[in-house]
């Protein structure tokens, strides 16, 4: 080695002892290059180490592996110089070296230096792009796709970065939708992005992460497939027919990550995903799910006996009364998935053996669609063949005598479990992880245990109606919450659409004015559910009340977090301990007096002498002659109605600090401000999907306690489409009338301007509606407050709630401590 050489890691050892380890470790791996060649490296490991100590460190690490894949220094030694040319390039410098020897090896050198180039080009145009571009795992961002398609993926990027879209918000959603629709259909996401992001910044993005209900309608619109929706009614009509069983359709779990779609049940409802690979699979998925319900997979009577065997007399139930499946499966740990899918593989075969039985011909038509398919690689392959191998038996007559009794038209689910156990005791079936058992199923099978369960009587059945146009929904059916993917932090229990389509014109978190009402896909002419309160909305243009235009309806949350709950209660619990002294003057302490009373402390001296009087008169008076003495109430009744619209999951500015968060906590404080004062209080919270589905969200109602369910819920709240207000007010104003209090209060807490889908882009429409609705609670006697985020809420919070009649917070950290605060000072103005 070289003077010069020595130099330099002595340098390095007395700036730094790791640095120098790590640069003596790694120079083995290019000794046998030259002297020049060590020099060379040293002088460039140096200058990154000096310009970021994890960049150089990432250098010397990665030195062994990039010299062997690369056969040596070059391109790589140069190329990494790049990352010396900008300010702030540390985190792409530390992914270029995490993962440059994997793209020669894996691409070639041709593919190496696209992504490399690709990836350089953003370092000159924003350094946060470029660490997004670089730690983005190299396979997925080629996918199964060649280099040159790389630059295709990333073209619409360079555009977007004019309108300042940096490359970590396109880059997920780009990737998720090169997935689901090729390269074409992301040249058609990115374009239609274009015009949403000019329209605001933060509905912009929220359409590049795939986070909106604009970007996930258009997947669905592009999904390849076969498209279960407009042939909800034959489907209806095919289950009625063979297994006689009626039951209400749901939409089923879909996600933007893709996955196998799957037809699941809760032993009420269908859950219907939006597209399956063709038509002959859905048909199969149908009949197979509904033999399930048919032939007693989720009969009550069978579950409890399942259960007994293994020890459990009574199976657990959740909030909603469901049967959740997890005990049965606990004892097998860490194989846990192993043994499920042999018990499914026996259930389902049991099943299909009885729908043979109703259907002749089911099996054949089942083996000959799985024989058509590819079998699955990797640990789901070994279960595929093992189901489809017993479904050739069954086909031919010749299933495994231990596994006759399946056949019986007697069997049960509890056959079927006793069978798993004794094949999972000598399976040679491998371990299988959660990921890979999606691929597992035969076409129109699915997980058995996957969704908790309402326990069905044998025989029960549940009438569907069918209107005109084909839609289903349950005659007499109990609404319950619906299922969400499980992916979605938004885990809405209406659509399973989290986000909403507003421009950012509102300020902060980005809500405000729809865009015109073009609507793509299933969005288009869209009706809402049926029922629901009926309210009038005010149109300015037209200078009159559209009768019965908005309907609202009232909807439970389903999402609960208790854990979160209690960590906010933790993380606040100085605010709440000031609060509760501040609280203390705010309970009565004076006391009042009570006339005409039958008994008191003291005689009430006015109504005395009136009895005595009248009694003189010969009348026959009550004798209500006392005073009593009672603390004075300052009777007052609040409604908190929150906007639950997709924008409160944005971060606030550049904070870094979500809205739903601090929504959270000023809810929970707020309930627990109210429970120590004593006033009655409700909590709600509203969004919007067209004029026909403003949905009410209540938290808790008057005549409820503010519970650990409540609490619970709060926790769990996040974000969901968008923003009519003025509906979500006429509906609260109805329900303080309810309320006998002499002062009604109406606290709305929004962080934008009114805004939905239909609204045709005019930001005055429901501005104006609101602003009505406001006057209507007045002249009621409600008193509409409102608490905005949005910086820009001063340009129409006067207009549409009048002075002094709104607060906008500059701080959205200032939120949970200030909500309580508000009201307090509110009340006390009565």
């Amino acid at each position: 080695m070289s003077a010069a050489s020595e130099e330099i890691l002595e340098h390095l050892e007395a700036v730094s002892f790791v640095a120098g380890r790590d640069a003596r470790a790694a120079v083995p791996a290019v000794e046998a290059l030259g002297e020049a060649a060590v020099l060379r490296y040293l002088e460039t490991g140096r200058d990154l180490f000096f310009y970021d100590r994890e960049a150089g460190k990432a250098f010397f690490h990665a030195t062994e592996t990039l010299v062997r894949a690369f056969g040596g220094l070059d391109p790589w030694l140069e190329q990494a110089r790049i990352f010396l040319t900008q300010r702030g390039t540390f985190r792409a410098a530390v992914g270029y070296f995490e993962q440059a020897a994997q793209a020669r090896e894996e691409y070639g050198v041709a593919g190496e230096k696209i992504w490399y180039e690709e990836g350089a080009d953003w370092i000159g145009r924003h350094v946060d792009s470029a660490a997004a571009y670089f730690r983005t795992p190299i396979a997925r961002l080629f996918g199964s796709y060649g280099a040159e398609d790389l630059r295709t993926l990333l073209a619409p990027a360079r555009e977007l970065a004019k309108g300042r879209l940096g490359l970590a918000s396109y880059l997920e959603g780009a990737i998720k939708v090169r997935a689901i629709c090729g390269l074409d259909g992301v040249q058609d996401w990115a374009l239609r992005g274009r015009d949403i992001l000019a329209a605001g910044r933060i509905r912009g993005e929220a359409w590049y992460k795939l986070e909106s209900d604009e970007a996930r309608a258009f997947l669905l619109e592009v999904l390849p497939g076969f498209r279960i929706g407009p042939h909800k009614r034959l489907f209806a009509l095919l289950l009625q027919a063979w297994t006689g069983l009626h039951l209400p359709f749901e939409d089923g779990d879909w996600s933007v990550e893709g996955g196998r779609s799957f037809l699941e049940t809760d032993g009420r409802s269908l859950f219907v995903p939006a597209v399956m690979p063709d038509r002959e699979e859905a048909i199969l998925a149908f009949y197979h799910t509904g033999a399930h319900l048919a032939f007693g997979s989720y009969d009550e009577d069978a579950i409890h006996a399942l259960f007994r065997e293994i020890g459990t007399e009574h199976p657990p139930l959740d909030a909603d009364q469901r049967i959740t499946w997890r005990p049965l499966f606990a004892q097998f740990g860490q194989d846990l998935l192993r043994f499920q899918l042999i018990f499914d593989i026996l259930e389902d075969l049991r099943v299909d053996l009885a729908m043979e039985r109703e259907m002749p011909g089911y099996l054949p038509r089942l083996l000959r669609v799985a024989e058509q398919r590819s079998v699955p690689p990797g640990a789901a392959g070994a279960y595929w063949r093992e189901a489809l191998q017993l479904t050739r038996s069954a086909v031919s007559g010749q299933l495994p005598s231990e596994l006759a009794s399946l056949a019986s038209p007697t069997a049960s689910i509890l056959d079927a479990f006793r069978l798993a156990l004794a094949r999972y005791a000598h399976t040679g079936l491998p371990a299988i992880t959660l990921a890979e058992r999606a691929a597992a199923f035969l076409p129109g099978h699915s997980p058995n245990a996957a969704r908790p369960v309402y326990p069905r009587k044998h025989g029960q059945t549940e009438v569907v109606e069918m209107d005109a146009g084909g839609q289903l929904g349950a005659a007499g059916h109990k609404e319950k919450p619906r299922e969400a993917p499980q992916q979605a932090e938004g885990n809405d229990p209406d659509m399973e659409i989290p986000p909403e389509d507003i421009q950012g014109t509102g300020g902060r978190v980005g809500v405000g004015i729809p865009m015109p009402a073009k609507v793509h896909g299933s969005g288009r002419g869209v009706q809402g559910p049926k029922g629901g309160w009926p309210y009038k909305e005010w149109d300015y243009r037209q200078e009159k009340y559209k009768d019965n235009w908005a309907r609202v309806h009232e909807r439970k949350l389903r999402e609960q977090d208790e854990a979160r709950a209690v960590e906010i209660a933790a993380e606040y619990d100085g605010t709440m301990r000031r609060l509760k002294k501040a609280l203390q003057a705010q309970k009565p302490t004076r006391m009042a007096p009570l006339r005409r009373q039958k008994e008191g402390e003291e005689p009430d001296i006015d109504a005395a002498v009136q009895f005595v009087v009248e009694r003189r008169a010969g009348q026959s008076p009550k004798a209500n002659i006392y005073r009593q003495r009672r603390p004075l109430q300052r009777d007052t009744a609040v409604l908190l109605l929150a906007d639950l619209s997709t924008s409160i999951m944005a971060e606030a500015a550049d904070t870094g600090i979500r809205v739903v968060d601090r929504l959270r906590a000023a809810m929970l404080l707020f309930g627990e401000a109210l429970v120590e004062v004593g006033d009655p209080f409700a909590l709600y919270g509203f969004a919007s999907k067209y004029h026909q589905e403003v949905l009410l969200y209540p938290i808790k109602r008057f005549d409820e306690r503010f519970d650990a369910r409540a609490r619970a819920v709060l926790g769990g709240l996040s974000g969901r489409l968008a923003t009519r207000m003025g509906a979500a007010i006429r509906h609260s104003t109805r329900q303080l009338l309810r309320s006998p209090a002499q002062r009604r209060l109406l606290l709305i807490l929004s962080d934008g301007r009114p805004a939905d889908y239909d609204d045709g882009g005019d930001p005055r429409y429901l501005q104006e509606d609101t602003r009505m609705a406001v006057r209507e609670a007045r002249d009621l006697g409600v008193h509409a407050f409102c608490i905005s985020l949005d910086p820009r809420g001063g340009d129409y919070l006067p207009l549409v709630f009048g002075q002094g009649h709104y607060l906008v917070l500059p701080q959205i950290d200032h939120l949970p401590q200030r909500l309580p605060e508000i009201y307090l000072r509110l009340r006390g103005h009565g």
